[in-house]
């Protein structure tokens, strides 16, 4: 079987430089590279944090997040991507720095099969983070 790693995950957004803005003042992503897709029309920026990689799209005429992509029970009833999902050690911890940064917490989970949560990016996109699972 052919062997291969994670390299990025990417979403759609209205402004590239709001979300490089939003995804630098709060998760601590700085731009790799800017570049220009033509066949999609899109103004992109890959950023970084450490090993990983999110890629940013501004695509000319593109239409916004409809409304039940913003709630993860709701977004799971339409199949296709769903989010990205980072790691953090504390959730506790992790939800305090986002509060006070202003994040737009969408769903905090605390279950027997584990704990975390989804915050919306500045175009509603949802990402989530889950508490020290291998």
């Amino acid at each position: 079987m052919a062997d291969f790693t994670f390299h990025h995950g990417g979403v759609s957004v209205p402004s590239l430089e709001q979300a490089i803005e939003w995804y630098g003042t709060l998760l601590g992503f700085t731009v790799e590279h800017r570049f220009y897709i033509e066949a999609a029309r899109s103004h992109t920026a890959m950023l970084r944090k450490g090993p990983l990689r999110f890629e940013i799209f501004e695509v000319e005429g593109a239409a916004p997040l409809p409304d039940e992509r913003r709630y993860p029970p709701r977004d799971v009833q339409t199949h296709g991507n769903k989010h990205v999902a980072f790691q953090v050690a504390d959730l506790d911890s992790f939800l305090a720095e986002m509060e006070q940064k202003g994040a737009d917490i969408a769903m905090v989970v605390r279950e027997s099969f584990g704990r975390g949560c989804f915050i919306r990016d500045c175009a509603g996109n949802l990402i989530e983070f889950v508490e020290g699972v291998a």
